[in-house]
């Protein structure tokens, strides 16, 4: 119990108290200031290599493509789910780039669920009461500062998700 408490305790010490106050590095790591997407929506996509759900890069990318002007892709590579993300940091940006183009950003590997649960997912799960529950889990993140979860069945493409944008 005192493992628990102190685990919560540290994750509100090292969690922002917004998006916008977060600072990660790219998979090329780069240090990526997330105050550069304020007044942006944004869709945060964690991500995997080997999963059912991996062609939803090629709807993420046209995603991109089709409604960049409306909406930012961030996705985020995640191991937590069947270990379905093995790869390292630069085979990601190979695999995401040779099959399926992608030019959204990307950043480094993390966790989104778990005792080692990356800040960001600790902010995004209090914010909607949801973790991920496998890859290619979206939330979207309105200008006004409103999250909304998707689970992985929803597509990029979904009208769920474009209505929104």
């Amino acid at each position: 119990m005192k493992t628990l408490i102190l685990s919560i305790m540290m994750v509100a010490l090292i969690t922002p108290g917004s998006f916008y106050d977060f600072k990660m590095n790219s998979l090329e790591g780069k240090q990526v200031d997330f105050s550069q997407y304020k007044g942006k929506t944004l869709l945060i996509v964690n991500t995997a290599s080997k999963c059912g759900y991996t062609p939803q890069y090629a709807e993420l990318q046209k995603l991109h493509e089709t409604y960049g002007s409306k909406v930012t892709i961030l996705g985020f590579p995640a191991n937590n789910f069947g270990a379905q993300e093995p790869g390292t940091n630069v085979e990601i940006g190979e695999f995401c780039k040779k099959n399926y183009g992608v030019t959204f950003q990307m950043f480094e590997k993390l966790s989104v669920k778990g005792e080692d649960q990356h800040p960001l997912y600790a902010w995004l799960k209090e914010k909607t009461g949801q973790e991920p529950t496998w890859n290619f889990c979206k939330y979207l993140i309105k200008p006004d500062g409103t999250v909304k979860f998707f689970n992985s069945k929803v597509k990029p493409l979904d009208k769920q998700i474009t209505d929104e944008l």
